[in-house]
């Protein structure tokens, strides 16, 4: 309570109102499984298109695994059939298993300059293209003194900036000897004391003292000296067959410049975009901007191998293609296949696997497309069955997550239900069989996991209609096909279990035609009643943080009924409880008849809340009888 000491007026803002909750979000993703490229561990960057997906971690190509062979691209396609579907945010672990090398691809330029790909995998093999770009002369003059025009004028450098690499040379000296003749330097700033103007030094060494070859600016002599910036520009190949190049212009050389190799192509890079778009690493022992500009252009031109880029820098006939050299990174792998150890995680800093989603509040919907691919296999049966496993742990630790699970390829609906049967859980449900697309990297058709697409419609169901609607009866877009047909008889046998199927209708296309969860306990059937739950307690849970360590009263009680009721009484009118009147909806109790004097004396607030929620009309019945004109009412 402020406190009033002096006389004056004192104009305080109170609240009459109760605290307002708002409903979060149920449509934000998390997947899991191999990628192309990407980071392997670290918290997630959120993607929001599968351009998003594509420039961090590749593209749709398959994946070489040392010991499984060539493989879809799972992971990729269901990303991809996510925003199809009507996704709109998504999280990606990428899961790494190394094998006898780190799987970085990587090249060499000379024993002091090296390129490595920034993170493993076959992507990482691709070329990278040197071009070097000769600016327009900026040596200039200015009057040293404006009123004496016989004091001369003072050399300038127009456009550069400190750390800048630049070809100077002498005008007049006969450019036959050889062919575009000329040092590189590179230049420090500074104030010239004698001038009282600031200017550069041109620096061949930054070593010793005075350095060795040094260059004064006031030696140069605009007219008869020719001094020109010089940058490269790197350009790194497409990581998939619908990607596109990388290019980064303007880059230059000395390790202080702001646009230095070393920084453009960091190891450790101060920004996180440099960290997920920035493909490659430039490394060099070297620390002089002139030596390195100069060991690079010593490499001979892609185009022109009889002469080195620094022979044809200054060719007034050489083109670009006559300035650049070409590397190309190799041995870049994807390892082995990850196996459940991989798809865990690690707890420590940086995480990995699913550990990585654990710290992402947004995430409400979690799927590892294609970790059940090859269940048939003995020698991989048990880390997909464990991996399974995984995920429902995590839903069930984190509480307000749903995993959306696949169920395994060539399965016979036998197959699927001995599958289904070894697992129980409220925050999971199992979808089958796999869907057929055309892959736009191989031009056939193939399967894939449902769960991408499934996952999608989840968020496309949430934005358009509420979480409170069951996922189901909806189109799968992408699908042209089913690895296996199901017909009512098979459903009959499928759907009791929890075993949701995808079917074809004629006229009305491929369907999901099912939604349950995994679950033995009948209140929580379906998958809508689950989810919608876990929306509820999650909204409550972060509207009514302000009760914590307020005075544990009436007061605060009033409070919270009232914040509670407010939040059921919109989610009523909106028509996502079951009663025609909010008393027949929800109630929402806080008061001594749900607390004892122990709760008080042990700091504990207890609210009392019953839902009654929407279920699908999962069986819709019409019963027809026949009608006589002369029958009596």
């Amino acid at each position: 309570m402020p406190e009033y000491l002096a006389p004056g007026v004192y104009v305080e803002e109170v609240s009459f109102r109760s605290k307002s909750i708002e409903g979060v979000s149920t449509s934000t993703a998390g997947f899991v499984g191999p990628a192309r490229f990407g980071p392997i561990d670290g918290e997630p960057e959120l993607l929001t298109s599968f351009a998003d997906f594509e420039r961090i971690y590749g593209g749709l190509d398959q994946l070489e695994f040392s010991d499984a062979g060539r493989m879809h691209n799972f992971l990729a396609h269901a990303v991809r059939a996510f925003f199809t579907e009507g996704g709109q945010r998504l999280y990606v672990s990428r899961v790494y298993a190394a094998g006898a090398t780190d799987g970085c691809a990587s090249g060499t330029i000379t024993s002091n300059i090296t390129l490595k790909a920034r993170y493993p995998g076959r992507a990482g093999n691709v070329p990278v293209t040197f071009t070097f770009r000769l600016g327009q002369n900026i040596l200039s003059g200015v009057p040293l003194d404006p009123g004496n025009p016989a004091a001369g004028d003072f050399p300038v450098l127009r456009g550069a900036s400190e750390f800048d690499v630049v070809w100077a040379r002498d005008l007049s000296s006969p450019i036959a000897s050889p062919p575009g003749s000329g040092t590189l330097y590179w230049l420090e700033r500074f104030f010239d004391e004698t001038t009282q103007r600031f200017t550069f030094r041109l620096h061949r060494d930054n070593s010793g003292s005075p350095p060795v070859g040094d260059l004064a600016l006031t030696n140069l002599t605009p007219g008869v000296d020719d001094v020109r910036i010089v940058t490269v520009t790197v350009t790194i190949g497409a990581m998939s067959k619908f990607g596109l190049p990388q290019t980064f212009e303007n880059v230059s050389f000395h390790p202080d410049h702001k646009r230095a190799l070393g920084k453009v192509f960091a190891a450790e890079p101060l920004d996180r975009a440099t960290a997920l778009f920035v493909p490659l690493v430039i490394s060099t022992t070297l620390q002089n901007g002139a030596a390195i500009a100069e060991t690079l252009m010593a490499q001979n031109s892609l185009v022109d191998n009889t002469r080195t880029i620094l022979e044809t820098i200054n060719d007034p006939e050489a083109t670009d293609a006559i300035r650049t050299f070409q590397i190309l990174l190799k041995n870049g792998s994807d390892g082995l296949r990850p196996g459940a150890d991989e798809y865990e995680g690690r707890d420590t800093d940086p995480k990995s696997g699913l550990r990585t989603l654990e710290d992402i509040e947004d995430i409400s919907i979690v799927a590892a497309p294609g970790s059940s691919f090859d269940f048939i296999n003995p020698s991989y049966k048990s880390q997909a069955g464990t991996i399974l496993r995984h995920l429902i742990a995590h839903c069930e630790r984190m509480r307000y997550r749903i995993a959306v699970l696949d169920s395994a390829d060539g399965h016979l609906v036998s197959d699927v239900r001995a599958y289904r049967a070894q697992i129980d859980s409220t925050h999971a449900a199992l979808y089958y069989p796999w869907i057929r697309i055309l892959d736009p990297v191989t031009d056939e058709e193939i399967k894939v996991p449902p769960s991408g697409g499934i996952a999608g419609i989840y968020a496309r169901t949430d934005v358009e209609t509420g979480v409170h609607k069951a996922p189901a009866n909806e189109v799968v877009r992408l699908a042209i096909g089913l690895e296996t047909s199901i017909n009512k008889g098979q459903q009959d046998v499928l759907n009791p279990e929890g075993i949701n199927a995808i079917r074809f209708f004629e006229g009305r296309g491929f369907r999901v035609w099912g939604a349950r969860t995994v679950s033995s306990d009948p209140e929580w059937k379906y998958v809508n009643v689950r989810r919608y739950f876990a929306y509820l307690e999650r909204s409550i849970d972060k509207g009514t943080q302000f009760a914590v360590f307020e005075p544990n009263g009436d007061v605060l009680w009033a409070n919270v009924r009232q914040t509670v009721a407010d939040f059921l009484f919109n989610e009523w009118k909106s028509g996502r409880l079951l009663g025609r009147k909010p008393e027949e909806a929800f109630f929402v109790r806080c008061d001594r008849s749900t607390m004892t004097q122990n709760d008080l004396d042990n700091g504990r607030l207890i609210c009392l809340i019953g839902v009654a929620p929407l279920k699908p009309a999962e069986f819709v019945i019409f019963r027809i009888g026949q009608f006589t004109a002369d029958r009596r009412s």
